[in-house]
């Protein structure tokens, strides 16, 4: 008996398009849900590959935007603060002017200038001492390179964000020789014959010259006395060393030394006298005194560049680039070693990119009134803003001097702070807004964007399907049944 199968082709092939058809719908459904062309590696491998990694690309940068954006005001934050360190220096120089005025201040006035004074260091220290930004403060110190010296004769300035921590070991500190400043001394003893006879003396530095003509008839010790008074009114940074006058006669010849107030290979002086060997070495000719030197040495065995007294990790170094030691030695230590420093890195750190290493970094110095003002060269030894009084006029004159390297070092970092913001994070901030635009127009042509009414409608017609006009209120289902 034969056996006979009967098929009913047309059901079969009725039955494989309704699941083809059924299949696609739930596709384009799927698509239309979630908002994205590709849900599965099935629906396009390679395509899934670009373009997850370029959502990971756009969310960095956009998280990047937001983290810059947030760098600026944290910079803002602590240049607001830096302004009323600023408004707060110069109202202190203007009491140090008016203590300045001795001829017509009282003791009480002087006094009454010490204490407002002493208000301002209060200010000053509260807002370096407050300023912050969450839980980062930002003017006390603690969001910069910090570093303890040890050594009688050091002391640590500042650093940058390029040094590294030390250790509790230190960095070796080598001085090969100390700074020195413009001298000159003559040869030959200013003598009351010389005063009697009109001796002429030209004292230049830094654009300032000093005439001075002996008074017939005075003594050498009133001499040197006017020629004292005569160097500080013209503001010549030099000094006239003499010996102590209640030790000498008044009518003893002395010699004229004067040295330069700064150290280092900066400044010089020039100098001319009628007599050979007073002050120069020619007759009414000047002679250019020879500079001082640059302090010069070694930290941690790296390269350094000194300024005066300030030696400095030399850039590229490595781990010491941007340390700023002072050594106010005389001489260079025997051995050569002068101590250590502890160092420990605290600078801000930004991450401005959206990858790995793409960070920039930003150091804010102290604001307190202990450590502005410091190095500053005068006769009161005021060795930072915190220590100076201004009780008398030559306190107010030296006063003055501090709180003006005071104002110079805050304005200095208001600047570099400027400069950071501009320069590195709103040109980044423009930067990281147009490749994240273009990040995410990539993720359009990788298909990793957003399924829209429209795009369904540009897909019947690639397939080749006839969309009929819609009504304003026809959902997207009457196109998607075209493509099911």
């Amino acid at each position: 008996m034969s056996l006979k199968i009967n098929h009913n082709m047309s059901a079969v092939n009725t039955h494989r398009s309704v699941l083809n058809n059924t299949n696609a719908q739930s596709k384009t459904m799927e698509k239309l849900s979630s908002g994205l062309k590709i849900n599965r590696a099935a629906d396009a491998p390679a395509q899934l590959q670009i373009s997850e990694n370029l959502r990971a690309q756009a969310a960095g940068l956009k998280q990047a935007i937001d983290n810059s954006e947030m760098a600026v005001s944290l910079v803002q934050t602590a240049e607001a603060g830096l302004s009323e360190v600023s408004r707060a220096l110069v109202q202190a120089r203007q009491l140090a002017v008016h203590a300045g005025n001795e001829g017509v201040n009282d003791p009480n006035m002087m006094l009454a200038d010490q204490r407002e004074f002493d208000n301002i260091l209060d200010q000053i220290n509260r807002v370096a001492s407050s300023t912050q930004y969450g839980q980062n403060y930002l003017l006390d110190g603690s969001r910069s390179g910090n570093g303890l010296t040890i050594g009688e004769d050091l002391e640590f300035v500042e650093a940058g964000v390029n040094a590294s921590s030390s250790g509790t070991g230190g960095y070796d500190i080598t001085i090969k020789q100390a700074s020195t400043r413009s001298f000159q001394s003559g040869t030959v003893a200013l003598t009351q014959a010389m005063i009697d006879s009109g001796e002429q003396i030209t004292i230049s530095e830094g654009g300032r010259v000093v005439n001075f003509k002996t008074v017939e008839g005075q003594s050498v010790e009133q001499t040197m006395n006017d020629l004292t008074a005569a160097i500080d009114e013209a503001g010549v940074q030099l000094d006239l060393i003499r010996p102590d006058s209640s030790k000498t006669d008044s009518n003893a010849p002395q010699l004229i030394s004067l040295r330069h107030k700064n150290f280092g290979s900066e400044h010089t002086f020039q100098v001319a006298s009628n007599t050979v060997g007073l002050v120069s070495s020619s007759s009414d000719i000047n002679d250019l005194v020879a500079n001082g030197t640059d302090v010069s040495g070694e930290i941690n065995g790296e390269e350094t560049i000194g300024k005066g007294q300030v030696l400095t990790g030399a850039v590229g170094a490595g781990t010491t680039e941007g340390i700023k030691v002072r050594y106010t030695g005389e001489s260079a230590p025997v051995g050569g070693k002068a101590g250590t420093i502890t160092f420990v890195q605290n600078s801000l750190t930004f991450q401005v990119g959206g990858n790995a290493n793409q960070f920039s970094q930003f150091s804010l110095r102290s604001m307190k009134a202990a450590d502005l003002g410091r190095g500053e060269s005068n006769v009161s030894d005021f060795k930072n803003l915190d220590e100076v009084k201004m009780l008398s006029a030559s306190q107010a004159q030296d006063a003055i001097a501090v709180i003006d390297k005071a104002i110079e070092e805050v304005n200095s970092n208001r600047g570099e702070m400027g400069a950071f913001q501009k320069n590195n994070l709103e040109s980044n901030l423009n930067y990281l807004r147009i490749a994240h635009e273009n990040t995410v127009l990539l993720q359009t042509t990788a298909g990793a964007v957003a399924v829209t009414e429209q795009g369904i409608v540009n897909e019947a017609h690639h397939r080749g399907l006839q969309v009929p006009n819609r009504k304003a209120n026809q959902s997207s289902m009457s196109v998607m049944k075209l493509l099911g």
